[in-house]
């Protein structure tokens, strides 16, 4: 554990050195002289930074439109309730961009050259491996991006955009040469405890990265599932039955720990501290919870008032008060006392609990193999035990509320609103769900800017400034991705 602590304090301090002042203008610049790095070094700044990623804005963008998160203030109106009514304009986007390209996909770039040079493929199949799952969060934020033209440096500034639809097709071949490189019986170095997401002795954790990567592959191909569902079930059918490994417990989980020491806190926690009361917990989700006695609760948010038994959720343009309701709590921050939290918990980015709800989801409505009602279960158990929810309270709520009942579209609505809650603090992929399905249901913000839940994002003024003859100038966030279909 000390190990892991040093490599992630040593990867922060590195980190904060490279994305300093980067926008994806200079992308092909390389930022730094990281680029000479040993490639162990570079796996641990990869790591990090997919880790950051996943819980900093695209987390409080997403979970803020998804009315898992609510914006707040004890003064001026703050960005959390700007975002929150979806005036999310193209400057906010910068940062989340350049740490894409100028950082995360530069870094994993830099392993898969070097790991090529030195004869090292389990290197190159976890960079591949997490640069297939930082594009997939990226198409499901805007659509068409730089793709097959990026990482050149100096070679090329100002790289075409890709259509959406054509980068989900090579994410796939991306994964497979990941999976396939992972496993390769020779390489002359391999990742331990440098690597700040699954780590260990790699002939252990070689098992969790494919596991992974199969399962982001069902993540991708249950997207397809309103633009052509035969296609969808056709890819997952293939996947399950070609004996694939699979996320068989919540170790499986691809999610990255964080310890309780200074600058390696993770970044929820390091939002909540440094922005105190601009986020509390939404009435949506808090009420869905509330109506199940869902044991997940007191975990999920602080009770009001303290030993109450009570969560309280707000609403967007709700007063300001952020002590009037129930803030954000251990599962997403750590473990507490009184109000400091140790900031230890980790971000979660695919679980176990996914994808059992992706298996179920597909077992109802494709026939795909394997029991809808038993994923289902298995879905809200895995969460539960998560949380750290004891045995039977699990069980006493399975049996009140662990079943799927009537037509196939109000299962896939049950799938889908316990998916959501499993999914609390999950980056992008609630939103990406409700895109896709429906669910859960939701009322538009009443202080919403445009009369319509966002689709995707804008591309960020940065692109837009120095990229002009290829980013497209989206007029509004109507725009859909190309996977979603529906009406």
């Amino acid at each position: 554990m000390k190990n892991i602590k040093n490599k992630i304090v040593a990867a922060l301090f590195l980190v904060a050195l490279v994305v300093s002042g980067c926008e994806f203008g200079d992308t092909n610049e390389d930022p730094s002289s990281v680029i000479a790095a040993p490639i162990n070094q570079q796996l641990t700044s990869l790591t990090v930074n997919v880790g950051f990623l996943a819980g900093s804005d695209l987390n409080r963008y997403s979970s803020l439109i998804m009315q898992q998160y609510s914006g707040q203030t004890v003064g001026a109106t703050t960005q959390t309730q700007f975002f929150e009514q979806f005036q999310i304009v193209g400057s906010d986007l910068n940062n989340v961009w350049s740490s894409i390209y100028a950082t995360i996909l530069n870094d994993a770039e830099n392993v898969i050259v070097g790991a090529t040079a030195s004869n090292s493929p389990h290197y190159s199949g976890v960079a591949k491996i997490l640069k297939a799952y930082t594009y997939q969060l990226a198409v499901d934020t805007w659509g068409s991006i730089p793709y097959s033209d990026t990482q050149k440096l100096a070679a090329n500034v100002k790289p075409k955009y890709d259509s959406d639809e054509a980068i989900y097709a090579d994410l796939i071949n991306l994964l497979d040469q990941g999976i396939a490189e992972v496993n390769a019986p020779i390489s002359s170095i391999s990742p331990g405890t440098n690597s700040t997401i699954f780590p260990g002795t790699f002939s252990t954790t070689k098992n969790n990265w494919i596991k992974f990567a199969n399962t982001l592959k069902l993540r991708i191909f249950l997207h397809y599932s309103e633009k052509d569902a035969s296609f969808a079930k056709s890819k997952i059918d293939a996947l399950v039955n070609s004996g694939a490994a699979l996320m068989t417990s919540n170790a499986d989980s691809f999610q990255m720990n964080f310890i309780d020491a200074a600058n390696a806190r993770n970044p929820i926690d390091q939002f909540e501290t440094t922005r105190i009361n601009n986020l509390v917990a939404n009435a949506k989700l808090v009420t869905m919870m509330n109506s199940k006695t869902d044991p997940r609760r007191q975990f999920y948010f602080t009770q009001l008032p303290a030993g109450s038994g009570l969560y309280v959720g707000a609403v967007a343009g709700a007063p300001a008060g952020p002590n009037n309701y129930s803030k954000l709590h251990t599962y997403l921050r750590g473990a507490a006392t009184g109000s400091v939290y140790t900031g230890a918990a980790p971000i979660r980015m695919l679980t176990f609990a996914e994808y059992n709800f992706i298996r179920a989801e597909a077992a109802l409505r494709f026939s795909s193999p394997g029991s809808a009602q038993t994923f289902f279960q298995a879905g809200i158990r895995a969460s539960m035990e998560s949380a750290g929810v004891a045995a039977a309270d699990i069980t006493t709520y399975l049996a009140a509320n662990g079943t799927l009942t009537g037509t196939t579209a109000q299962q896939l609505e049950q799938i889908i609103n316990e998916k959501f809650v499993a999914n609390y603090g999950v980056v992008m992929e609630p939103w990406t769900d409700f895109r896709r399905t429906g669910y859960p249901t939701l009322t538009l913000p009443s202080n919403a800017i445009v009369p319509y839940f966002p689709r995707s994002l804008f591309y960020p003024q940065s692109e837009i400034d120095l990229n002009p003859e290829n980013a497209n100038q989206k007029k509004d966030m109507s725009v859909r991705v190309f996977w979603d279909k529906r009406p």
